[in-house]
């Protein structure tokens, strides 16, 4: 069995959730019906984003919000690098929302490596668009030092992950966004148990920034805790520690590399809130390669959503969630940098 106290205590950098919505209708083939698309921006939908976040910040101390975004919506359903004025600004909305809060923001193309269903790559959009699309994305936001750049969502079988890598790599650095954080994705939905086996950790370790560095350049990892690791189930089975967590730390530290856990999460039963509070105390364990953690997900879903982290509003303030009340708060659990 794996020591949770492998390393000597630190805090966790990051903790936050997901603000889902403008990914809403984005299949696992890279395909994304926009017309089913939720703001989670009150101007828009209703929904309040921002009051969800803003929350999130005073009363649970988290200081990342990630915000996943189809890259259809982006272009208005066209395979181009050029973003549609009126769908980028509904969308910068969101952004700016987020930084208003004080936290970080990350800017999460919500694709699956893939453009309907073509990978981008390797059959799909050349390198050179998707390069284009984060350069026109980059710029807009070069100068927000709380922005964070999430290249893709979840690329999964991807034939060769090597040239996933260099598509990667095209998309580095070249909109003068020179200080920000840049996360890199591997294959199998960037699983955090598979990410050295699978070869995405050695084939994206020779990812590098203009100037051969690897500054700020973070593995993008992924962990459930059900029984498939789908995210689609209540119930808890593992902390994940022994088969993802130890592996991946070990890696990165042999590595000197970073990484971020962007999405995990479970249903509010008390299962998930004894294997979730292992795991994070494991990855605060960790805190010199394991950056912190982003729940899935609040924003537009509904409160009934399986997984939901959506708080709830009564008329006077906000409501979490079992799980996150009692185990991804940072208030709760005392492992994050910015409440301690």
């Amino acid at each position: 069995m794996v020591a949770v106290n492998a390393q000597t205590f630190a805090p966790l950098q990051f903790a936050g959730v997901n603000i889902a919505g403008f990914d809403f209708g984005c299949g696992t083939d890279g395909t994304c019906i926009i017309s089913q698309v939720v703001p989670p921006v009150y101007q828009l939908s209703g929904v309040d984003g921002l009051g969800q976040m803003q929350h999130f910040v005073k009363d649970d101390g988290y200081n990342v919000f990630r915000l996943p975004v189809g890259w259809q919506y982006l272009t208005y359903n066209q395979s181009t690098s050029v973003l549609n004025e009126t769908q980028f600004s509904n969308y910068n909305m969101l952004v700016s929302d987020c930084l208003s809060t004080g936290a970080h923001c990350e800017i999460d193309i919500h694709n699956y490596a893939r453009y309907d269903g073509e990978i981008i790559g390797q059959g799909g959009p050349s390198n050179e668009v998707f390069a284009e699309l984060w350069y026109n994305i980059a710029s807009y936001w070069q100068n927000e030092t709380n922005v964070i750049f999430g290249v893709m969502n979840e690329p999964h079988d991807i034939p060769n992950i090597t040239t996933w890598a260099e598509s990667v790599q095209a998309s580095i650095r070249e909109a003068g966004a020179t200080t920000q954080m840049i996360l890199l994705p591997g294959n199998n939905y960037t699983s955090a148990e598979t990410f050295v086996s699978s070869g995405s950790a050695e084939a994206l370790g020779m990812v590098r920034n203009p100037d051969g560095t690897f500054t700020n350049l973070i593995m993008d990892v992924h962990k459930y805790l059900d029984y498939d690791n789908s995210g689609t189930h209540a119930p808890c089975v593992t902390n994940n520690i022994e088969d993802s967590w130890y592996p991946l730390s070990t890696w990165l530290r042999a590595n000197g590399r970073q990484a971020l856990n962007t999405e995990t999460g479970g249903g509010n039963v008390d299962s998930c809130v004894g294997y979730i509070s292992q795991q994070i105390g494991y990855q605060a364990a960790q805190s010199d390669v394991i950056l912190g953690y982003l729940g899935w997900s609040a924003g537009s879903f509904a409160t009934d959503y399986v997984l939901s982290e959506v708080p709830y509003y009564n008329g006077t303030g906000w409501n979490d969630t079992l799980l996150v009340s009692m185990a991804m708060s940072p208030m709760t659990n005392m492992l994050v940098a910015s409440v301690l």
